[in-house]
């Protein structure tokens, strides 16, 4: 999850490296732009992914935070939906059917609810508590983690996760990880996103 307010390294360049380096999903948050501004920056960040995907020979998603607007401009991987975006079948219908949506859930009950809307996965968090901003909810752990995946829809885990925990999240029962300061607050993006990517596949 990109944040350029806490990215050491110039956020385009720090993009392309983690994806370089395995990170196979971007989601372009940067909630103060406005649309043009956000466009020009997901143009951006979406010529670096995909230059990093191509540097490792594979492929990259990449999703807009809540703006379904950016994401058809782009054209972007699908969208993020936040307790202030637009409902799930409102945005299903406008992006279509191939389209990859996600819902932000800060409890296990909110993640069970979310697997009977329209939705391809559920974020969860914070598992931990966040590197990259000050924690605004006490951390759920990972009995959170264990309880929303015993739905059928995948659950991402993000907050304050990072190669030493990462493993953990995933025996929990999670799909994946979503991560801003593991790799936006190293001093090697590339690197830390190595790492972290060596942790999950194991």
């Amino acid at each position: 999850m990109t944040d350029r307010a806490v990215a050491r390294a110039p956020l385009a360049k720090a993009v392309e490296a983690a994806v370089a380096a395995g990170v196979d999903w971007v989601q372009i948050r940067e909630r103060d732009l406005d649309g043009a501004a956000l466009l020009a920056l997901a143009e951006e960040l979406a010529a670096a992914a995909r230059a990093g995907a191509a540097a490792r020979g594979g492929d990259v998603t990449l999703l807009i935070n809540r703006r379904l607007d950016v994401a058809l401009a782009l054209p972007a991987s699908g969208v993020h939906l936040g307790f202030d975006a637009a409902p799930p079948r409102a945005a299903r219908t406008l992006l279509g059917p191939e389209a990859i949506l996600g819902a932000a859930t800060h409890s296990a009950d909110e993640a069970l609810a979310a697997a009977h809307l329209d939705l391809d996965y559920a974020q969860l968090a914070p598992i931990f508590a966040p590197r990259s901003k000050p924690a605004g909810r006490a951390p759920l752990g990972l009995h959170a983690v264990r309880e929303a995946s015993r739905a059928s829809l995948p659950v991402l885990a993000q907050g304050g996760i990072d190669a030493a925990n990462a493993a953990a999240v995933v025996a929990a029962g999670a799909a994946g990880v979503a991560v801003t300061g593991a790799i936006l607050l190293a001093d090697d993006p590339g690197r830390a996103a190595a790492a972290l990517r060596s942790v999950l596949d194991g």
